[in-house]
């Protein structure tokens, strides 16, 4: 069978009650390459890739591997041949060593009884091949998120699988940790291992695929060499419309330096944060930029009282308030969007309307009991104002894509009223399309003279979007940059030394 034809997608579709998720997929994957799947949240990549992986079966058409049909019944039929999947998020116990974990369901067995021995060696050739300074008789539980990830990479060698699909893998490693992945997708494709990559990050697509398809709406748009793309041509075959490469304000600055709506004093936790000071004023967008493990979330979380604050003190529109809690920062008129949406942003079990009333309860309550319509009325006339799609207060908000969870979480906070923002990592995982719309409900934000702080481990987008930048180190702040003094290299030199301002 030809290399050029290794995995097939002849006429797929598939539909849901109501969806047709998938409409005529047709493209080829080769043997060995590098292959990314691109396209707004709602695409059908997912859905795409879970056909591969025999989650889903399609409602129409074929999958051929090597010229062979094939139907895969359950993930475990598509392991059994090969087909592993790394998912963004790590799936690993921790209180077991790296060989139980990489081996798990699949252990060398003697007389009815696991093979520590063999296991022990047979997990080690594996992260010698990996070039992987980890033991196999490390505990899990004390590795860091890029070794686990790699982890999470050797237990698909161990099954010997030929195909490895990789969902936005490098979401939560740090700049070295992705490097040392980058070299490893290398080394597995230059061994004809076929990667699948998933991912927003265009500069990543550019740096290791050699081709990428990009999907609209459920349906094939093309699928590309990259050494012939450009980011402008690969977003606006995504989105189907030209939509900035960066972050960048459409909308004149409204930034009030008389008024200054926020101050933190010498403001300390017990572990990352050391003695920062910052101001915020009304109308600003203020970015906070650092790498990973700057402590930026931790400054966060201890203004809004999610952690615990040992020394400092914290003003709002010159007087001081004492926040212990997130009901207090509430009060206080302060809002959080968190990193991670889906563990702290939003409530699984709940509907859109549902999670858009938890920070304003309050509002809708009398005599303890809640006014259910009333509630539903608020949800529905913040829908549009949000573009939320499914504009449904009903929808289950688990069941929304990326970009539409975090407007969800949004909406949430604009149902509260608080005039602080705080953004931590606002586009992450989403994509391009979804960014633009999240980057102008940010400036529609700050012509309601609201205020806005805004995590961001992405430089463009905080060079693009902030009036003015805090760079942090080691929970220190080690620079504070105006807007007309923005400056790519210097901004990346203050994250990377010891000096504070």
């Amino acid at each position: 069978m030809s290399k050029e034809q290794y995995i097939e997608f002849r006429h797929i579709s598939k539909e849901f009650p109501g969806v047709k998720a998938l409409n005529d997929i047709n493209f080829t994957i080769k043997k060995g390459e590098t292959h990314a799947i691109l396209g707004e949240n709602g695409a059908g990549k997912s859905t795409l890739l879970n056909i591969l992986h025999g989650i889903y079966q399609p409602t129409d058409g074929e999958l051929l591997i090597d010229g062979e049909k094939m139907s895969f019944d359950t993930a475990n039929d598509a392991i059994r041949y090969g087909i592993a999947k790394v998912h963004q998020e790590i799936n690993m116990v921790p209180e077991m060593t790296v060989a139980q974990n990489i081996a798990l369901g699949n252990e060398p067995k003697k007389f009815g009884i696991i093979d520590f021995k063999k296991l022990n060696k047979d997990v080690e050739k594996v992260l010698q091949r990996l070039h992987c300074t980890i033991k196999p008789t490390d505990k899990t539980g004390d590795l860091t998120n890029g070794e686990m990830q790699i982890l999470q990479i050797a237990k698909a060698l161990y099954l010997n699988s030929k195909v490895l699909s990789l969902d936005e893998p490098t979401a939560s490693l740090s700049t070295q940790e992705t490097e040392i992945l980058f070299e490893i997708i290398e080394e597995l494709k230059e061994k004809g291992i076929t990667i699948l990559y998933i991912s927003h990050r265009l500069d990543e697509i550019f740096r290791i695929a050699d081709r990428a398809t990009v999907m609209r709406d459920g349906k094939y748009i093309g699928t590309f060499e990259m050494k012939d793309m450009t980011k402008e041509k690969l977003i606006y075959n995504m989105v189907g419309r030209d939509v900035e490469m960066f972050a960048t304000r459409q909308k004149p600055s409204r930034v009030d330096r008389g008024v200054e709506v926020m101050r933190v004093d010498n403001l300390s936790d017990d572990g990352m944060v050391k003695n920062v000071d910052f101001n915020l004023y009304k109308g600003e967008i203020l970015g906070f930029f650092g790498l990973v493990g700057a402590g930026r979330t931790d400054v966060m979380r201890t203004v809004f009282g999610a952690s615990k604050k040992k020394t400092g003190s914290i003003s709002i529109h010159g007087k001081e308030v004492n926040i212990k809690n997130p009901t207090d920062a509430v009060k206080s008129g302060i809002a959080l969007i968190p990193e991670d949406r889906k563990r702290q942003g939003f409530n699984y079990n709940l509907s859109n309307g549902e999670n858009m009333a938890l920070a304003s309860l309050g509002n809708f309550t009398k005599y303890g009991l809640i006014n259910h319509r009333k509630k539903l009325d608020q949800a529905t006339k913040l829908l549009g104002s949000i573009n939320l799609k499914p504009n449904d207060p009903n929808f289950m908000t688990a069941n929304l894509s990326g970009g539409n969870q975090q407007k969800v979480v949004l909406g949430k906070w604009l149902s509260a009223s608080g005039d602080i923002m705080i953004f931590d990592e606002p586009t992450k995982g989403i994509d391009v399309g979804a960014k633009a719309e999240i980057y102008a409900l940010m400036e529609e934000l700050l012509e309601q003279g609201k205020s806005i702080i805004m995590v961001s481990s992405e430089l463009t987008e905080v060079m693009g979007m902030s009036d003015r930048i805090y760079v942090m180190k080691d929970g220190k702040i080690t620079a504070e940059i105006d807007r007309n003094e923005f400056n790519e290299q210097m901004i990346l030199t203050c994250a990377l030394e010891e000096n504070e301002v």
